[in-house]
């Protein structure tokens, strides 16, 4: 059996029960199925018309349709009352839901037009890149250098994250927001740049010399480093997802490599390991109150991740987010743009921007609190109700538009011969679905610490050893 009819058969084994036990009010009903048919059209596109390897189209199908799809119908059909609330106690409302929808179904087309146009647009130069690779040589000086900023880093945050491990996993430190950002998305991701580098010097390096055993070394070194500080114990699922599939990708691209498996792959992950990541990044205890004590574990599955619940739970709130985020702006209004300076200028400390806005989840969050009687202003917000809080319709357009564009720029450097380039585009496509979810700061501000991490600082690294290595050479 082919794969795309795997998926096609999977596809509809998810979607005609999910609608065939659909007990809500038949409007309701339509416009969930309308939305469905809508990314089914897209899917079908992607799987059998899109000829180049598009793991963001991937991502985005994948996000629409269990965050906008699958779990809020799994709600809706799980209230037995009719004081029904969605997890953020958001209460259920018909005339929401459908507005709701049609705002999903607005992005969705604006969004999709906007990809088949700059894709287009592109095609010439997306071909180009494709038949005219140069190989890329990373000097041996290159991955020393990130070896050595990686030890130098690990020596002076191997206690902070030691103390993290086996302390408390979950427990956020009383630190300011920038020195996480700067440690967590941007120092302790460096190794991973370096990894990309060293693995491509090997495979171009074919030959066995002191230099590739060297490079082989330090592609071990640096890949433990990395786990060390990126693992479930210590990080959260945006970032782990992102690295543990980009190394996947890069050491068996295979697995991966076309848009058929890449779906496959993702739709699972997102159904079957999210929930169970979120046992070991949700739980409350320290490694060795686990290993004493295992069914910690267990809890801490059924209560935040346990597949059987998992789409009821917070971490599927986006829908209930964008009509909390309309609720809100027919109380207070528009942002026009305030929110979104916000997320853009996140760098800029509060100290030095008295009025800096707080993030749109938490903003509706404290809305939520106020008004629905909720207890948790940490919530995520969807990239439709971040476009929608600031400029509302206009602002679906907007977001749309934009996200299409930048997805069609990183498809040609996922085809870049620069390891780099290609390798952080990928990334960003897992990122995606964290991106999409909301909210905008967070998604923002994360990838673009892990871009200065894994781009910005090795590339400046390998033009400062390349014109050492010059200098030397001339000499």
């Amino acid at each position: 059996m082919k794969l795309k009819s795997v998926l096609t058969f999977l596809y509809l084994v998810v979607s005609i029960p999910l609608f065939l036990f659909f007990k809500a009010e038949v409007v309701v009903w339509i416009s969930f199925f309308v939305n469905l048919l809508l990314i089914t059209g897209v899917t079908y596109y992607h799987l059998n018309m899109e000829k180049v390897f598009s793991p963001f189209l991937t991502s985005f199908i994948v996000f629409v349709y269990l965050f906008f799809i699958v779990a809020p119908i799994i709600q809706i059909s799980s209230f037995k009352s009719n004081n029904a609330a969605f997890p953020t106690n958001y209460p259920y409302n018909t005339a929401d839901i459908i507005y709701a929808n049609i705002l999903i179904l607005i992005f969705i087309l604006i969004f999709f037009i906007g990809y088949v146009f700059f894709k287009g647009k592109q095609k010439d130069d997306l071909n180009n890149i494709h038949s005219s690779r140069i190989a890329t040589f990373s000097t041996p000086l290159t991955i020393l250098s990130i070896l050595i900023l990686s030890l130098i880093i690990f020596g002076l945050y191997y206690s902070y994250t030691i103390q993290d491990i086996t302390q408390s996993i979950y427990a956020a430190k009383e630190e300011a927001v920038s020195s996480l950002l700067i440690k967590r998305k941007v120092l302790f991701i460096i190794p991973l740049g370096g990894v990309i580098i060293a693995h491509r010097y090997l495979k171009e390096k074919k030959k066995i010399t002191t230099n590739t055993i060297v490079a082989f070394l330090a592609l071990i070194a640096l890949m433990c480093i990395l786990l060390f500080f990126k693992n479930p114990l210590v990080e959260k699922r945006n970032a782990l997802g992102p690295i543990y599939i980009t190394l996947i990708y890069l050491f068996k691209p295979g697995l991966l490599s076309s848009n058929s498996k890449f779906f496959l792959f993702m739709f699972l992950s997102m159904v079957v390991a999210f929930p169970v990541m979120s046992t070991f990044t949700h739980i409350d205890a320290s490694l060795r109150e686990m290993v004493v004590e295992p069914k910690l574990i267990y809890e801490s599955f059924v209560r935040f991740g346990g597949i059987s619940n998992a789409f009821s739970s917070l971490h599927y709130d986006a829908f209930a987010n964008i009509m909390a985020t309309v609720d809100y702006v027919s109380a207070n209004g528009l942002s026009y743009g305030y929110q979104l300076l916000g997320s853009l200028l996140f760098f800029v400390p509060r100290s030095f921007w008295t009025f800096k806005p707080t993030s749109t989840g938490e903003l509706v969050g404290d809305y939520l609190i106020d008004k629905y009687e909720f207890d948790y202003n940490n919530l995520s917000n969807p990239i439709v109700s971040e476009g929608y809080i600031d400029f509302g319709i206009f602002g679906l357009f907007f977001m749309a538009i934009i996200l299409a564009y930048y997805i069609i720029k990183l498809m040609s450097w996922l085809q870049s011969p620069d390891p780099l380039k290609k390798f952080i585009a990928f990334y960003f496509a897992i990122h995606l679905i964290f991106l999409l979810r909301g909210d905008l700061t967070s998604g923002f501000s994360y990838y673009i610490g892990t871009f200065v991490g894994v781009y910005t600082i090795p590339k400046i690294v390998d033009r400062l050893s390349k014109l050492i290595t010059k200098t030397k050479i001339k000499t």
